[in-house]
Formats: C-alpha cells, sequence, structure tokens
C-alpha cells in the first residue's frame, strides 16, 4: 500500500523542485554537531559530498523531530537526561558522551531517517539519510554508540501512516538487538539481521531473524537470508540500516573486502527491485583504521548509493 498523507512529511523540498529521476539523500550539518565528535556521527560530512557529486541524487535537509518523537520508542526518563544531562551517566549511556548539542544533531538525524523513510513509503522511491548510530540504543538507554534508536521511530512512524509491514534489514557488523527491544511486540515490524560479531545478540522470533556470519559465507548468508523473506512484494517499506563495518579496514572481519561490500549492496537493491518495494536506508557502521581514513569509510558508504542507483537503471560512474 502506498499513502499520499504528508502530514509527517519532513523535507524542505517541493516534488515541482526536484530533477525527474532524483532520489533524495536527507543530510544536515547539524547532523555531526555533536559536541562529543565520533566516527559514527562525524563521516556524514565526508559522504555528502561525494552523494553531491552524483548525478540522481539530491541532498535535502530534513526537519528535525521533536523530544516527544523520541518518546515513541524510548522512556520519559531517559530522553529528559538527554535534553538536561542529569543524571550523566544516563545521558552518556550511548559510550561517547554527552554534551548540550548532543539532543540538537540526534533529533535532526533522527528527523532525516523519519524522512527518507516516509518518503519513500508515500512515492514509492529509493531514499536515503546521512545519518548512523541508529540500533543499539533500547527503551531507557543508549548503547554502542547509538544516542536514541533512529531505526524504531521510524517504523513507528511508517505504521502510524498506515503501513503494514515494515522490514529492517539491518546488515550492519554488530546485531541490532536495540531495534528488537524497542519494537517488541510491535504488529507490522519484521527485521532481517546479518552480522559478523555477536554485539548486541538477540534471539530470532517468527518476525525477526539473526544471522551472525564468517567472511567465507557472508554474501551467501546475506542473499539466503533475503530469499527467504516471505511475500516481499508486500512489504510496504524496507529501511535498511547499511552498514560498511563488516569491512576488512573498516572495524570487520579479514576477509570481506570492497567487493564483498560492492556485491552485497547490489544483492539488497537487485531484491528490492525485483519484488517493487522501496528503500530508505541509513549509513550504518564503519570506522577509520590505520589502513582507512574517514574519507575512505565515505567511499565505502559511496558504494550502497551506486548500487541504488544501478538497480534503479541510472547509470553511475
Amino acid at each position: 500500500m502506498r499513502h499520499e498523507n504528508t502530514e509527517h512529511d519532513q523535507t524542505t523540498t517541493t516534488d515541482t523542485d526536484l530533477t525527474v529521476g532524483t532520489s533524495l539523500a536527507f543530510h544536515s550539518p547539524a547532523f555531526t554537531d555533536t559536541g562529543v565528535p565520533a566516527d559514527t556521527t562525524t563521516k556524514a560530512d565526508h559522504v555528502a559530498p561525494l552523494v553531491d557529486d552524483q548525478d540522481g541524487w539530491e541532498l535535502v535537509a530534513p526537519e528535525p523531530v521533536g523530544p516527544g518523537d523520541l518518546l515513541t520508542v524510548h522512556d520519559l526518563e531517559y530522553v529528559d537526561a538527554l535534553i538536561s544531562g542529569d543524571p550523566l551517566w544516563l545521558a552518556q549511556s550511548n559510550g561517547i558522551g554527552w554534551d548540550e548539542r548532543l539532543l540538537t544533531a540526534v533529533l535532526a538525524s533522527t528527523g532525516g531517517v523519519l524522512a527518507a523513510v516516509v518518503r519513500s513509503l508515500e512515492h514509492g522511491e529509493t531514499t536515503a539519510s546521512l545519518s548512523s548510530g541508529l540500533h543499539h540504543a533500547r527503551p531507557g538507554s543508549g548503547e554502542g554508540y547509538c544516542t536514541v534508536n533512529g531505526l524504531a521511530i521510524a517504523v513507528r512512524a511508517a505504521l502510524e501512516l498506515g503501513a503494514t509491514r515494515v522490514l529492517v534489514l539491518d546488515l550492519d557488523a554488530h546485531c541490532g538487538g536495540g531495534t528488537v527491544d524497542c519494537l517488541d511486540g510491535v504488529r507490522g515490524f519484521e527485521q532481517v539481521d546479518v552480522s559478523v560479531n555477536s554485539f548486541d545478540h538477540y534471539a530470532s522470533t517468527s518476525t525477526t531473524e539473526l544471522v551472525v556470519s564468517t567472511p567465507e559465507d557472508y554474501l551467501e548468508d546475506v542473499e539466503r537470508a533475503l530469499g527467504r523473506i516471505d511475500r516481499p512484494g508486500s512489504i510496504d517499506v524496507v529501511i535498511y540500516n547499511a552498514g560498511m563495518d563488516p569491512h576488512e579496514d573498516a572495524g570487520g572481519l579479514p576477509g570481506i573486502t570492497t567487493a564483498t561490500i560492492e556485491r552485497r549492496e547490489q544483492l539488497v537493491f537487485d531484491w528490492a527491485a525485483a519484488a517493487g518495494v522501496p528503500v530508505a536506508f541509513t549509513l550504518a557502521g564503519g570506522y577509520r583504521t590505520s589502513r582507512l581514513d574517514l574519507d575512505g569509510v565515505a567511499e565505502l558508504h559511496l558504494l550502497t548509493f551506486l548500487a541504488a542507483s544501478r538497480a534503479a537503471g541510472r547509470r553511475v560512474g
């Protein structure tokens, strides 16, 4: 189902301003002005100019969500701590730290995820948000460099708009247990999760599947997991957490190379195109190491945009 209600559309650009065939990538400098810099957020500023140079993509600044929007999945005590910094242990439970600017940045970044998902849902388009640090936060705290669970907030918004099936496809290196925790028992939410690290592990259910893979089996595990999704054409929107941290130079495992990630991205978008389901994707994990700087991490994230363009029949290069 596709919906024409635009009450929650967060874009600051109207349809008449857009080039035909252009996909939207939501980004604002506010995403990275956290006061507690970390690769999780700052890399977005390295990705943005690469996307801006790509034919078929347009960067758009989303409207931020409000603190009340966080309450759809997070506890009031935790949201109050993010606002005030008190208690400090709770405000910095994300593992990065707390600053008075952090909430503003998180509201902007979450607004990007929400705008991308709503746009994909209502227009049947592939979209992106240059947001990350989205899937480990629990209802009552941050965790694993994630301050709020932007994926869960976007799922809630899509369901409120009338979607009946929202799939989170999580291909970060780490498991997405925070999203499952935040959406426990929510009808219409499904998750498929192929990771290479058992951090934030959870038990699979009838609507959530977790596979902890190896470099040797990684692409086959992704392809098999996609193939097991029941009636993919009935999914209203896929929220794709496109992590680069499985890559051997970006925090992952030896043997998962750039070619592996490139093939993974094409598998995802070819599957979605065949099913006729729109995808809203985010940056997810990917970190600088002794072998890779943030510009190199950004180049890996660009692979997702290129795969989406190929699946849409655009020329890339």
